[in-house]
């Protein structure tokens, strides 16, 4: 090929690097010659109950009308939100899942010369959304491993279009409390959209994080992403959402494609939205899962970051890399952080009883080689 088409890609591009998920089970089965059923994978915050029967159901439904398009509007599913969330049909925009809300966000707000700031220790979608674009990146030194939210105001400036935040944060699963919340956003510049990525907030019992949706009357420049990918098991079929102004809800339809959210994954996510019983299935197995390896941690001596979210970072003091590729040929797959600055931590997704049990075995048998 004589043309070179990076060098012809927009200079934001060119720096990226692609996303790394983390790497399938079937992947991993070919590489290493390794039963599918026996690979335990605990890399990618998936929720390990399976889908609610409510789901599957309505799922089953929906499917005679494979032939058409969506709603493009995703009324059915707007309205349920906004019944349960006591919120307005157009403060909602819909993402195929969440990680399309914050490209949506970089679309509408970004461009070069505009910058927009986030954490190190931050989701990776942050950076790539934003030099995608061709803005800059100003990213803040973490404190303990979490949002310093002082500095990240320190760093605003009058070029500054977005911030992200996290509550709690992937992938370190640290979090803020609503006093740390408000005085943030009383201080951010009312022209400065603030995005609030909460995608592990159902995850939280009772008051131990703020919910964002409680900030927005106050604070027009707010911007609350979640999603189903976590709590709720839809992480297959990609279904987010945004709650904002209803002014900034027009702006993300403008550049949002249409159909971004498929029938199926709508027809699910209206029926895990009223199933309360598997919502609270899900919080109590990652309550006890991560009380479980936790106190595996503990007995190894091994340090971590304690977590409201769906995983725990657990550092080994020393580079993770060996560690995590000894547990692959065990056919445990956890996820490396190094490309997140955290080049001494492996993030652990809670997985069941069992499969948590089958990491801890793993573990205790490569630390002890």
């Amino acid at each position: 090929m004589s043309c070179d088409f990076l060098a012809l890609a927009q200079p934001g591009v060119q720096k990226l690097s692609p996303y790394v998920p983390g790497k399938p089970v079937d992947e991993l089965a070919r590489e290493l010659n390794l039963d599918p059923a026996g690979i335990v994978k605990l890399a990618s915050n998936e929720n390990p109950l399976g889908p609610s029967p409510r789901v599957l159901e309505a799922i089953r439904n929906e499917l005679a009308e494979l032939t058409r398009y969506p709603d493009g509007n995703g009324f059915v599913l707007k309205q349920q939100l906004a019944q349960h969330y006591a919120l307005q049909i157009d403060q909602i925009t819909l993402g195929n899942g969440s990680n399309d809300i914050l490209e949506l966000v970089a679309r509408a707000y970004l461009a070069p010369g505009l910058n927009a700031v986030f954490s190190a220790h931050a989701f990776a979608v942050y950076p790539i959304a934003t030099q995608a674009v061709g803005a800059q990146g100003k990213v803040v030194p973490a404190r303990d491993h979490g949002h310093d939210l002082d500095a990240m105001l320190a760093a605003i400036d009058e070029n500054t279009r977005v911030v992200f935040i996290a509550n709690p944060n992937n992938p370190t699963g640290t979090w803020f409390d609503a006093e740390a919340l408000e005085r943030f956003l009383a201080r951010v510049p009312e022209a400065v959209l603030v995005v609030l990525d909460e995608a592990y907030i159902e995850y939280a019992e009772g008051g131990e994080l703020p919910d964002g949706l409680e900030f927005l009357a106050a604070h027009p420049n707010l911007l609350v992403s979640r999603t189903f990918s976590k709590a709720y098991g839809l992480a297959a079929l990609r279904v987010g959402y945004a709650v904002s102004s209803a002014q900034i809800a027009d702006v993300l339809n403008r550049v949002r494609q249409p159909f971004n959210v498929n029938s199926l994954a709508m027809a699910a996510a209206c029926a895990a939205l009223g199933d309360t019983e598997y919502l609270a299935a899900s919080r109590a197995a990652n309550a006890a899962g991560m009380r479980q390896l936790e106190a595996a941690f503990a007995e190894l001596g091994l340090r971590w970051i304690p977590s409201k979210g769906n995983f725990i970072a657990v550092d080994f003091g020393r580079d993770a890399a060996p560690i995590n590729h000894a547990l692959l040929q065990e056919g445990v797959i956890v996820r490396p952080v190094a490309g997140y600055g955290m080049p001494t931590f492996l993030r652990v997704s809670i997985g069941t009883e069992a499969e948590n049990a089958r990491f801890i075995e793993a573990l205790h048998k490569v630390l002890a080689q």
